[in-house]
């Protein structure tokens, strides 16, 4: 396996395709980032896996607000889930909290068996949990491949010591993958005080004025390799 791996968060085809140009390992796929993300429409998800050769993970989540979800809205994740893979995706981005707010190990299994052969990552509803060393056990309980987190801050590298924490406790038993605020101008900050080797990020703050997407995922991608070939 790749010792580092860099995700985009695309909301777009036009951003899958100069992500996989830049030289990202994967998207994850979505649609309005301004509430955190949602389900892409079925058409987006088939244009994306068709469009590149790198996997596509694409992100169940019905509504914008709290990770509680009824029965009816339980349902149409599994049909989401169910297209995905479908529609030839690499993999899913999902998670369910129980009403106390710690992780719905039940349901959520249930999503990740349905996913199978895809991989599963287990997104930053985590962070939501009220305690993030119980909540990784519980996700790691669930089957998840990864889990994609800010450490419980806001931001990734507010987050960072809790990330290393994270990261010990994990070990081999799932992929810990940062994410939210990640920035070109603190990536390896937040690798060099996290010991993370994944990180996710849409790179919507541009490097330098005027830089297009693709030469924003390649110069982080480029600070990746820079940061792992010498460890």
């Amino acid at each position: 396996m790749k010792k580092f791996m860099f995700e985009l968060c695309a909301e777009t085809l036009e951003a899958v395709e100069a992500g996989e140009r830049g030289g990202a390992d994967r998207a994850e796929l979505c649609v309005r980032l301004e509430v955190g993300g949602l389900t892409p429409p079925l058409a987006l998800t088939v244009a994306a896996v068709g469009a590149v050769s790198m996997p596509i993970f694409v992100l169940i989540r019905p509504r914008e607000g709290d990770f509680v979800y009824s029965a009816a809205e339980f349902d149409g994740m599994k049909k989401q889930v169910e297209e995905a893979r479908q529609a030839g995706a690499g993999g899913v981005v999902l998670g369910v909290l129980r009403g106390d707010g710690r992780i719905d190990v039940e349901r959520s299994r249930e999503l990740v068996e349905l996913a199978r052969p895809m991989a599963v990552t287990y997104h930053r509803a985590f962070d939501r949990t009220p305690d993030l060393s119980e909540a990784l056990e519980t996700v790691i309980a669930t089957g998840a491949d990864y889990l994609l987190t800010s450490g419980g801050a806001p931001r990734v590298l507010e987050g960072a010591e809790a990330l290393a924490t994270l990261v010990r406790q994990a070990g081999e038993r799932i992929r810990i993958l940062a994410g939210g605020g990640l920035r070109l101008a603190n990536l390896a900050e937040i690798v060099e005080r996290s010991g993370v080797q994944c990180l996710h990020g849409s790179l919507s703050h541009h490097a330098k004025d005027g830089a297009t997407l693709e030469a924003r995922v390649r110069e982080a991608v480029g600070e990746m390799k820079s940061i792992f070939c010498c460890q």
